[in-house]
């Protein structure tokens, strides 16, 4: 089964459909799409269905975001059918493939169809109430008008319209079925929200849309597409970013049953065949030439590691001043000074679903239709248009699911994709382009790493008055996202959020980006800069806090006193932990993270038994603002830690010679079964708008694996992963 592309602004968008579904116009009012006519037109298109009733009374609510595992498929719709006091048992969801008014957009994302950095709930959380508060009083007008009664006097309550002077009723199905309903005109007026404590929906664990499905293996993902007469293709990739291939001989290749074809592009030579089995053998016959003149030829990820220590440490490197607060300069070389280093190395995303693209180019070579597994409709459009040198409305897009992202899917439709159409264009046929794990693994683009030097300058007591943060790293705008780098500013959020630290009061306090040319690919990882800053800040402030003979609640106490909710998480963390106590042989550790507007405190009791160190337990003490979705933002953290547990642990990419080292999970080896703790999570309630979720897990579990470790044997583990021994 391949999933349908909706295109809500289509004129006759549900003619014939006998539904009746809810426009959200882009002033922000609302209007009936009325089903059984196009006469009723669509205000000059501009309008979009949230929500479609059918008779039968069942609902389908749309969602822009998307869907890679987190549950928006289930936390956005419930939204939208709090505010309408939708019976949940009948709503359903599905996800947006295209957008082309630009109405179904993040307006955290600047409107457009992107999923990352744990935006999706609170960037659609207002939009989504209005959007399903209207709805419902299109219905009470509706059925205001059929019982000749005023609309004031109407309730509603699980999928049901209700009028109490009369009695009568009807199903909001029913409402969609009036024969001739007196449909409200022009738009709506903003209508009041629902107070959260009439919340039903909100708040609750609702069961999940997705589940079901994901039970059976209903869903389909892109990998799973098959196209009458559709091409498989293998790519033998260059061994080293930027260099290109001759091809020697393709007899062999050719002589492989099956092989179809065999193209040479710039970066790569494709093998194209009738299955992909046969794609691959194809690909391990062929004899090719690669240049050897790439200047990352050179590159070596121990070189890197040496380059980011001496920038961090070179006081005349040039950096960019990331977050600046207090009174001026500190005289961090006085006797009063205390320094850290701390390191971090590559990580690749290790998402479960292997990267690929399905592509079928129209034989005029303009338009195309697609499948892809994306977090952004929006730039996989605009990047398969620019490649056929065509217009966005020529591409007809299939959003689907993910197999797990964590960043890797944000911009990767440049290569996929891209490839996917090059190979589709050529050969005249549809092209399911697969990167082997192998081939993910050796040309990942990878989190950077980096080297962080922290300086403080200290009181008598031990605490800091000065301190500053430098964060020695290549940009990951300046490769994957060159649109939002400003040559400029030089600011990069990905590298640097979360060296801010916001909450804390140090004094006079400094971040600051030492920028250093880069040697890999790069991408986001999951909790961006605040995975690696929150590591190195917690561990040094750990260390001051030794160094002061306080113990290290006491001493975060003092310098987040400032910050209500953060002392709040703190002290849930402690509460539940009962910091301080671990049994004989195991140690307690202790960090303080954020990610964004998300405050969170977590944990970590550890023991060391011969050369292994085993994280036990793990306790998260959460302030997210307004949860949504119990259950998985619960699951979000828990994965976050297991993410954060195995960069602690296990992961680590290298490279010699510009080549990635590592090629599968026998030899990058994320966390087991066995490494997990047990963890416990725990919301904090401050009644702050809800924040995201995916990522906070991650930047609390390295610093207080970390502390842990340094409280039961007196060594620093500075180095992440501790692998190495560093």
């Amino acid at each position: 089964m391949i999933p349908h592309t909706t295109h809500p602004t289509r004129r006759g968008f549900l003619k014939g459909s006998g539904a009746l579904s809810f426009a959200l116009l882009a002033t922000g009012g609302a209007a009936v799409l009325p089903s059984e006519t196009e006469a009723r037109h669509l205000p000059d298109g501009r309008v979009t269905a949230w929500v479609t009733i059918t008779a039968d009374n069942r609902m389908t609510i749309l969602f822009g975001s998307a869907e890679m595992g987190q549950g928006v498929s289930t936390s956005l719709p419930m939204i939208v059918a709090e505010e309408l006091d939708a019976d949940w048992s009948t709503v359903a969801s599905e996800q947006v493939s295209t957008d082309p008014e630009r109405v179904y957009g993040n307006p955290m994302m600047g409107g457009v169809l992107f999923a990352a950095g744990s935006s999706s709930v609170e960037g659609y959380f207002t939009h989504l109430r209005q959007a399903g508060a209207q709805a419902r009083q299109i219905l009470i007008r509706i059925a205001a008008a059929h019982w000749d009664v005023p609309a004031e006097e109407i309730t509603t309550r699980q999928s049901t319209v209700a009028h109490g002077p009369s009695g009568a009723s009807m199903t909001y199905g029913e409402v969609a079925a009036l024969p001739d309903p007196a449909w409200p005109t022009g738009e709506m007026p903003e209508p009041e929200l629902k107070a959260r404590a009439d919340w039903t929906i909100m708040g609750t664990d609702v069961a999940r849309l997705d589940s079901p499905g994901k039970t059976t293996g209903a869903p389909v993902y892109s990998i799973d597409v098959d196209l009458p007469g559709m091409l498989h293709a293998a790519l033998l990739l260059a061994p080293v970013e930027g260099e290109t291939p001759t091809l020697n001989s393709d007899t062999a290749t050719r002589a492989v049953e099956g092989v179809v074809d065999v193209i040479v592009m710039d970066h790569a030579v494709a093998v194209l065949a009738q299955h992909f089995p046969a794609a691959l053998a194809g690909r391990d016959a062929l004899d090719v030439r690669w240049t050897e003149t790439s200047p990352f030829r050179k590159a070596n990820s121990a070189d890197e590691l040496v380059a980011l220590a001496r920038s961090a440490d070179d006081m005349s490197a040039d950096a960019v001043v990331w977050e600046s607060r207090g009174d001026g300069p500190a005289d961090f070389t006085s006797a009063e000074a205390v320094t850290g280093t701390y390191t971090t190395e590559h990580v690749y995303h290790a998402q479960m679903e292997p990267l690929n693209a399905v592509a079928s180019v129209d034989a005029d070579g303009m338009g195309a239709e697609i499948w892809l597994g994306t977090q952004s409709q929006t730039v996989s459009i605009m990047v398969a248009a620019a490649v056929l040198g065509t217009t966005p409305e020529r591409i007809r897009f299939h959003a689907m699911q993910m197999g797990g992202a964590f960043g890797r899917r944000t911009v990767f439709a440049r290569e996929q994709m891209r490839d996917a159409l090059l190979l589709s264009k050529a050969t005249g046929h549809p092209v399911k382009v697969i990167w082997t794990r192998e081939d993910d693994v050796r040309n990942g683009w990878l989190r950077p790493a980096t080297v962080q030097r922290l300086d403080a300058v200290l009181d008598a007591g031990g605490y800091p008055t000065a301190l500053r943060h430098r964060v020695a790293s290549p940009s990951i705008f300046q490769f994957a996202m060159p649109d939002r780098w400003n040559p400029e500013t030089r600011r990069d959020l990905l590298v640097m959020e979360g060296a801010e630290s916001s909450d804390y009061d140090f004094g006079t306090f400094q971040a600051e980006h030492v920028l250093v040319p880069r040697q890999s690919r790069l991408s986001a990882w999951r909790g961006i800069g605040w995975a690696p800053n929150c590591f190195a800040r917690e561990c040094f402030l750990d260390e001051l806090a030794e160094r002061a003979g306080v113990d290290p609640v006491s001493y975060r106490r003092r310098l987040l006193a400032g910050s209500p909710r953060a002392l709040a998480v703190l002290d849930a963390a402690v509460e539940m932990s009962g910091f301080g106590n671990a049994p004989e042989g195991r140690a307690h550790g202790l960090a303080f993270a954020g990610y964004k507007k998300t405050l969170a405190a977590g944990v970590a009791e550890v023991s060391h038994e011969g050369e292994r160190l085993r994280v036990h337990r793990f306790w998260a003490a959460i302030d997210p603002g307004i949860v949504i979705h119990p259950q998985a933002y619960r699951a979000q953290v828990e994965g976050g830690i297991m993410f954060g547990l195995s960069s602690v642990l296990r992961e680590r990419s290298t490279f010699t010679n510009g080549q990635i080292d590592q090629s599968n999970f026998y030899d990058y080896e994320p966390i087991r079964i066995s490494d997990i703790p047990d963890i416990e999570v725990r919301f904090v309630e401050s009644g702050e708008p809800p924040s995201g979720g995916g990522e906070i897990g991650v930047p609390m579990t390295a610093p207080a694996i970390s502390n842990a470790f340094r409280r039961l044997t007196g060594e620093a583990r500075r180095r992440l992963p501790f692998v190495t021994g560093a």
